[in-house]
């Protein structure tokens, strides 16, 4: 019993072995992360900010773009980039002379995480503006 089992499991093995032969010419490849794009809109008051949340899922580049300030925009406002953790946005990268098609870029060197942007008066509005901000990440 013990050779008939031996047999019926070494020969398919034999077998699927024989069609392949000994060079790998390709290693299979993880797809690159699909880079997202999300978009956060909303009002800033004076003295007042705004924070939002969101979740990488790869390493990579984080690119925030304040896209739109309203009709009147101000001189400058800030914008940052930050860890979230909770009810917490850890500011990392600070702009607080941003304008419209500021930029402000990170690198993200964990897996996943949870980052937040944060827009914020630094003394320069006189009245509520719009905002639309647009958040690039893996």
């Amino acid at each position: 019993m013990r050779a008939f089992t031996f047999v019926a499991v070494a020969l398919p093995l034999l077998l699927a072995s024989a069609g392949c032969d000994s060079a790998i010419d390709s290693f299979p490849t993880t797809p690159d992360p699909v880079t997202v794009t999300e978009t956060f809109t909303g009002s800033v008051n004076i003295n007042g900010a705004a924070t939002h949340t969101f979740f990488t899922t790869a390493t990579g580049a984080v690119t925030a773009t304040l896209t739109s300030l309203g009709e009147n925009p101000p001189s400058a406002i800030g914008i940052s980039l930050g860890t979230y953790a909770g009810s917490t946005c850890s500011l990392v990268l600070t702009n607080d002379k941003a304008v419209v098609t500021s930029v402000v870029t990170g690198v993200v060197t964990t897996l996943g995480g949870s980052l937040c942007v944060r827009i914020y008066d630094v003394g320069s509005l006189t009245g509520p503006a719009d905002y639309e901000i647009k958040v690039e990440h893996k």
